[in-house]
């Protein structure tokens, strides 16, 4: 059957980065996709000495096309997709009453949007037992006006994340987002490894006991 395998999306050095690294010390293989080159290059140096098979792409997951292929590459290479993770947001400093409809829209594409994009795409390797995780944050309860997409961003892949669990729950594939309520930081309770075990957590429990939504308070 072969090792249990996560695709990573919007891989980077933070908290994306510290799930990979979690899922490979669990045994999962990695796929990695990320805009930056760079980056992944670095991860993939910090994962291959864990024992694990790493593949990664440099991807605009905006660009649905080309998500949708690299998903589909992966997928075909490894025959089976066991977790996928979706961490991307956009960060735009505008407030409400300078933000635009086009910016809102865009930033919503990346943080909402690419979700949909990816489980598609993703969806004929995801065989029952398989999960969807999301990074949460509490800026969907509590938006802070200076940065007012990512709230709607992150109350919006909450609610998608729901109705993905109730879709996909009567063929054993279940989604969960994770809700981190603090911010994250080098050291304490917010670090991006701790929201990792987090997740991983989330991920690991029994159907029975499921639900698709889980606060991290620290």
């Amino acid at each position: 059957m072969g090792r249990p395998v996560i695709l990573v999306v919007g891989a980077g050095p933070g908290v994306s980065g510290s799930v990979a690294r979690r899922f490979a010390d669990e045994g999962h293989d990695v796929a990695l996709l990320g805009r930056e080159q760079p980056v992944l290059d670095d991860l993939v140096a910090d994962l291959e000495p864990r024992g694990v098979a790493v593949g990664h792409a440099v991807t605009d997951v905006t660009d649905v096309a080309a998500a949708h292929e690299a998903v589909r590459r992966f997928g075909g290479h490894t025959g089976r997709i066991d977790v996928l993770h979706f961490n991307p947001s956009a960060y735009r400093e505008k407030d409400p009453l300078e933000l635009t409809v086009p910016e809102l829209l865009e930033d919503v594409a990346l943080g909402v949007g690419a979700l949909l994009t990816v489980v598609q795409a993703a969806r004929p390797y995801m065989s029952r037992g398989a999960r969807i995780s999301v990074t949460g944050s509490m800026a969907a309860d509590e938006p802070w006006e200076g940065a007012a997409s990512l709230g709607v961003q992150k109350a919006g892949v909450r609610n998608l994340v729901h109705s993905l669990d109730q879709a996909l729950a009567p063929e054993g594939i279940r989604a969960v987002s994770v809700t981190v309520r603090g911010t994250l930081a080098r050291e304490g309770a917010f670090t991006p490894d701790r929201v990792a075990d987090a997740i991983w957590d989330a991920v690991a429990r029994d159907e029975d006991a499921w639900t698709s939504e889980v606060p991290y308070a620290g």
